[in-house]
């Protein structure tokens, strides 16, 4: 039986992401774990009593139908193992073990892939928002990622291919369930990914896992409207604990429609009126790939197409000693962890990895605290994922 047999094996179990990735961090591979002694793989820390009992049962019944399954719908087969396997994706918590492909992959990890997310029940803006930021995401050398769910996210899946590119569509389902035109736009331009193998049985929670896939593959996440308890915001959450660029559209104060998204502005997500507000953050990251000047149609606050020059630096911006918090006052209320990040952060912009680096404190740490310094005013992010002091140091 081939190698891949075994990646499928575990792929179609009915166990969770995460104790199929402690199997394959404690045994290798697939085929290894699959001939692992006896009661080893219900060993295994992470695996649950009934997933072990899953595991152990060690049935290969089900392998030949979904080869045929995955033949007869055109699936490619992307293991962990493989080279095709994005190496973004790799890093998240729980990698999924097998990625059933429609359509062309391509090297994502070459790609400013941006996550367009927001609420089914999406507004007449927010419908036209999802389309237009797409389109110009897209146009700038962006890549949209989108779930193609109703509502914002079919939208921005809509609007990416309108602009000529192509778009990575991630279904919480296997590939026989999702149907209908939009999909078959996105296999053919893009790629569909689902990490279901044919002939499983949907569930609510494979949605919930779908978000670890859309925000590994991406660098940045676009919130285009959402309400106060929304998906958007678990999927912007397990997109945080990823150290990934959040973004967000402003919407009407008084709109139930928009609570979420404005309530992540207040928190630090960088505000949104078009594309390339999103893609600028990406340019010196890929150099030759992002630019305004691919987009034909201009931002909404411009009237015309040619590249906008260098906005002046903003009020805000501008080290004016009076404006700016005093230093002594603010360290008395700071906690040790945050005044770690003070420390960490230079007279000039500081990238937020190098903070990482230099705080010793892991990434999502790093990022919950500067959101809460965000909204007190002690910082300020800007443009290449670089954050600012607003405080004089004396």
């Amino acid at each position: 039986m081939s190698a891949v047999s075994y990646w499928i094996w575990l792929s179609a179990l009915a166990v969770s992401p995460r104790a199929k990735s402690a199997v394959i961090h404690r045994f290798g591979d697939a085929e290894k774990a699959f001939f692992s002694p006896a009661g080893a793989l219900a060993a295994t820390e992470g695996v649950s009593p009934t997933e072990g009992t899953t595991l152990e049962r060690r049935d290969l019944c089900s392998v030949q139908e979904i080869l045929e399954d995955c033949a007869a719908q055109g699936l490619s087969i992307v293991t962990l193992q493989d080279a095709a396997y994005p190496a973004r994706l790799k890093q998240i918590a729980s990698p999924p073990v097998v990625l059933y492909v429609k359509g062309k992959l391509g090297a994502i990890d070459d790609e400013a892939a941006i996550a367009v997310v927001g609420t089914r029940s999406a507004s007449p803006y927010g419908l036209k928002m999802s389309r237009q930021l797409a389109w110009e995401i897209t146009r700038c050398g962006g890549l949209v990622v989108s779930g193609l769910t109703n509502g914002v996210d079919a939208a921005a899946a809509d609007g990416a291919l309108a602009a000529g590119g192509s778009c990575i569509g991630v279904l919480g389902t296997a590939h026989e369930q999702q149907d209908g035109e939009l999909a078959a736009r996105v296999a053919e331009r893009g790629a569909l990914i689902s990490e279901y193998a044919p002939g499983t049985r949907s569930l609510r929670s494979h949605f919930r896992d779908r978000n670890r896939i859309s925000a590994g593959l991406s660098v940045g996440v676009l919130a285009v409207e959402a309400p106060e308890k929304s998906g958007t915001l678990l999927f912007v959450g397990e997109a945080l604990e990823q150290g990934k660029e959040i973004f967000a559209v402003p919407g009407n104060a008084d709109a139930p429609g928009c609570c979420g998204t404005n309530g992540l502005l207040k928190q630090g997500a960088k505000p949104v009126t078009c594309g390339w507000d999103v893609m600028c953050e990406f340019a010196a990251r890929y150099p030759g790939r992002v630019s305004e000047s691919r987009a034909s149609a201009p931002c909404a606050d411009t009237k015309t197409s040619a590249p906008r020059p260098a906005e002046p630096k903003k009020e805000i911006d501008k080290e004016k000693g009076g404006e700016y918090i005093d230093f002594r006052q603010q360290l008395a209320g700071l906690s040790e962890t945050q005044l770690k990040i003070v420390a960490a952060i230079g007279k000039e912009p500081t990238h937020i990895d190098d903070i990482v680096e230099k705080t010793g404190l892991g990434a999502a740490a790093v990022l919950t605290q500067l959101t809460l310094m965000t909204v007190k005013g002690i910082v300020r992010r800007v443009p290449g994922n670089r954050i600012a002091l607003n405080i004089h140091r004396k």
